[in-house]
């Protein structure tokens, strides 16, 4: 009789389905949060990229309409973002080259090109540096990870 009667509780209990839902929200939430916090770091961490890469190209553009001054091609790069702790670092640099494709070889300035007969060019090549932190640490992952961007323009 006690055996029969637990066996009846225990199917009664079994066919319930009142709080199936809170335990299958309690199970799957945490991993879906991590996902989330997940997709949302990473898209703040492409989007410092993009502004790192842009503040590269504010000054390749500064260097295209007033020419070679590193100073100032420094500053250009730094005030193109909000975001803090964008450098311009290593310094603008300016070089000259013959083009040949997608590719510059390095030629003396005033030269003649043997490719095209046509004088070597100037370049100016402007980098830019930042940093982003996540927002929670991840096992395995580093919690800061370094950004650069680069923009190489032909001003002569």
């Amino acid at each position: 009789m006690i055996g029969s009667s637990i066996g009846r509780r225990l199917a009664a209990l079994w066919r319930q389905r009142r709080g199936n839902a809170a335990i299958e929200l309690s199970i799957l939430s945490p991993p879906l949060i991590l996902l989330l916090v997940g997709a949302a770091d990473y898209g703040a961490a492409t989007y410092r990229q993009m502004q790192v890469q842009h503040a590269a190209q504010a000054g390749a553009e500064y260097a295209m309409k007033y020419g070679f001054a590193s100073t100032a091609i420094a500053t250009a790069v730094t005030s193109a973002t909000a975001l803090t702790g964008v450098t311009a670092t290593p310094a603008p640099a300016q070089s000259c080259g013959c083009a040949s494709g997608a590719t510059i070889t390095t030629a003396t300035c005033g030269s003649t090109c043997a490719a095209t007969g046509l004088a070597a060019g100037t370049y100016v090549t402007v980098s830019a540096q930042g940093s982003y932190t996540t927002i929670v640490p991840y096992p395995g992952i580093p919690s800061t990870f370094a950004l650069s961007g680069s923009s190489t323009v032909r001003i002569k």
